[in-house]
């Protein structure tokens, strides 16, 4: 089955009435749980952004404090839970933020990930992307984020950065 366009999707989505919306989108959370997440970012915590991005952050600080000697294999299931749960806001400041605390989680645990390549690839892939989306941001917030940047930058292998 081929799917619709969003634009049919929105259309169709208009004409029904508030009882057959409120059926499709059970229906919808039903079938992958992606879709129940969203749903209950979108219901539950997309009114209060820092509260999401602490929720993030204690989930971070949470992975960590588990395998505190974290190897690629669980790093790379953290970044990819985060990358998840970041798709559900569309406010840059709390990618940042989470992105941030991501790296000094990393740092502060007792994984070496500067001995190993592709966690320090890691790392500084994830300060790759905060910096991009930093550099979208004013001026004064900029200055918020930068300083943390750099002083997480500076950990690593001038050949890297």
């Amino acid at each position: 089955m081929k799917a619709a366009s969003l634009i049919d999707i929105k259309k169709s989505l208009a004409r029904l009435e508030p009882g057959d919306l409120l059926e499709t989108c059970l229906r919808l959370a039903r079938f992958k749980k992606e879709n129940k997440e969203l749903l209950t970012y979108l219901l539950f915590m997309c009114d209060d952004e820092q509260g999401f991005a602490d929720y993030l952050c204690g989930e971070i600080d949470e992975h960590f404090a588990l395998t505190p000697n974290a190897h690629k294999k669980t790093l790379r299931k953290i970044i990819r839970w985060m990358d998840k749960c970041l798709r559900f806001t569309q406010v840059k400041e709390t990618a940042a933020q989470v992105r941030i605390h991501f790296c000094r989680a990393l740092d502060a645990s007792e994984t070496p990930y500067l001995r190993n390549k592709v966690t320090t690839n890691m790392f500084a892939r994830q300060l790759k992307k905060v910096r991009a989306i930093v550099e979208k941001f004013h001026e004064d917030i900029q200055c918020e984020y930068l300083p943390e940047i750099e002083v997480l930058s500076q950990r690593l292998p001038q050949s890297i950065i």
